[in-house]
């Protein structure tokens, strides 16, 4: 990297995130005031020939940044002379850091990389007779866009090998991540490439089906019917190669469905209806956002009342695939316009990046994240797939913790809510005593059997029994109180107390303390 100092902080990511014991080592040309004083070429070309000699690579990428496109340096020309003095190959990525985000730069590099080393099977430049080969005799294909630090992808590359495994089908290469120069000549012996994100790999497969007649798959295996459409897309491709499984691979559809994806069972559940018509906003790049809106509306019946994505480079594509399934969409890389947007609709939850996290937090809604920008708690060291059907059941989970479900909901209804401000700070009588809250015991349970949980619980019975004089409770209303389960009855009972206190109403009736209920939610 030709950049100040300060921009070598990939290291420190990688070591930090992906938590890589043997990480590909990057070094730093650093731009200092000599550099601006007298320019970069001696610099940059003592780095790269110091980097030939020392690691001794095949490929040297050397990198600009925003600071060498200001001082508007020939960083070509020095990647031509440096190949004169280098064994390794020198190659510079031609991208323009103004005009592209993170997500394309490395979508053109990498294609970059494929073109210098696989010129196409009709260029003079090819002298490898291997890039000749025939197909591999089993169905085999090459996994495009795996990259270091994507959100979730050391997983998601796991469950995707596993899952073409099961379909009967090899993996050739994985690239960028994990690939290695040498064996770049073996990408066209595959029988077609998976591009399982848009981002990065799909301008490669692109030029392999170009130069190579290679098909590629680009749906996202996310969800339970986008998986299916995925491996039904694979099924095609056999099909028109020759190597027809359609039946075999429908029936793995049906069977992973039905037994290793729980996503499919939950759908169908108590837990799940109670998420129909809550409001969600999905954002984040175009792929995890897309994908999550088909989700959240086809799968769990949730409402996305905006879905919107950052990767403005692929605005049509977004907008065609989630038109059907949102009320509304925004295509921006301004935080703050969708900062806006979330205080205006105030959803009942959030999928989106870190960024969508902490806007939620400001605004008090809850947020699960689905895409990057991430954080360290976003590299579980645990087996977190989002990809293929174990990651139904990851993404199942994130939705059903994200929102207050069954129980959950019944019991915050039932106590109130999490909230221990009091509404009448003067009338103790009316509150239960808080955690921390120093409570009056009588003397025969100082020092005595009763452990500090059971004294708490007799003074709020206490409490309740005090607020209990001159009521009367009717017999029908004593039999619903009954109906509650023991272990908030007690609660129950006090709530109903402190409404018919505040009425001046002396008789409880089921009809009154069903109005209680009522008040408190």
């Amino acid at each position: 990297m030709h950049a100040p100092l300060g921009d070598d902080y990939f290291n420190v990511m990688r070591s930090m995130l992906e938590r890589e014991r043997d990480f590909t080592p990057v070094t730093t040309s650093i731009v200092d005031r000599h550099v601006l004083a007298r320019g970069s070429q001696e610099k940059v070309m003592q780095n790269l020939v110091r980097a030939d000699k020392e690691e001794q690579p095949d490929l040297i990428v050397l990198t600009p940044t925003c600071t060498s496109s200001i001082l508007q340096e020939d960083l070509h020309h020095f990647a031509e002379q440096a190949r004169l003095c280098t064994q390794a190959d020198v190659l510079l990525a031609d991208v323009n850091h103004y005009r592209v985000n993170e997500f394309q730069a490395a979508d053109r590099t990498f294609e970059q990389i494929l073109r210098f080393y696989l010129p196409g099977p009709d260029s003079t430049k090819l002298t490898n007779d291997s890039l000749k080969s025939k197909k591999t005799e089993k169905p085999s294909v090459n996994i495009l866009g795996v990259y270091t630090l994507g959100f979730h992808h050391q997983h998601d590359c796991r469950e995707l090998k596993r899952l073409l495994y099961e379909c009967g089908i090899d993996v050739n290469l994985v690239l960028p991540e994990g690939g290695n120069i040498r064996e770049l000549h073996r990408l066209p012996e595959a029988w077609f490439n998976i591009v399982p994100y848009r981002e990065i790999g799909l301008m490669a497969a692109q030029y392999l089906e170009q130069a190579y007649e290679m098909p590629y798959v680009n749906i996202p295996p996310l969800g339970v019917l986008e998986t299916a459409s995925f491996i039904r897309q694979i099924a095609c491709l056999l099909e028109q190669m020759g190597h027809g499984q359609t039946e075999r691979l429908e029936a793995y559809i049906q069977r992973q469905s039905q037994f290793v994806s729980q996503s499919a069972w939950f759908s169908r559940s108590i837990d799940c209806q109670n998420l129909t018509g809550k409001r969600a906003v999905v954002f984040g790049d175009a792929t995890h956002a897309a994908s999550m809106t088909k989700i959240l509306a086809r799968e769990m019946g949730m409402q996305v009342c905006c879905a919107g994505t950052y990767c403005k480079q692929d605005a049509d594509w977004f907008r065609e695939q989630v038109l059907p399934y949102t009320d509304s969409i925004l295509i921006t890389d301004d935080h703050t316009q969708v900062s806006a947007m979330i205080e205006e609709l105030q959803p009942n939850c959030l999928f989106g990046t870190q960024m969508e996290r902490h806007i939620g937090k400001r605004f008090g809604i809850p947020c699960g994240v689905i895409s990057s920008p991430s954080h360290i708690q976003n590299f579980p060291l645990g087996y977190r797939p989002f990809l293929g059907y174990e990651g139904t059941n990851q993404i199942a989970d994130l939705v059903y913790n994200t929102n207050q479900l069954g129980m959950e909901e019944h019991l915050l209804e039932i106590f109130g809510g999490h909230d221990s401000s009091r509404e009448n700070s003067n009338d103790d009588v009316n509150q239960a005593p808080q955690k921390n809250e120093k409570v009056n015991l009588p003397a025969s349970f100082v020092g005595g059997s009763l452990g500090p949980e059971s004294a708490l619980a007799h003074a709020i019975s206490s409490q309740t029994q005090s607020l209990e004089i001159d009521l009367e409770w009717t017999p029908e209303a004593s039999r619903e109180l009954s109906k509650i389960p023991g272990f908030v009855r007690a609660k129950v009972k006090k709530n109903v107390c402190q409404y018919a206190r505040k009425q001046n109403i002396l008789l409880i009736t089921p009809e009154l303390m069903y109005a209680a209920k009522e008040n408190l939610s």
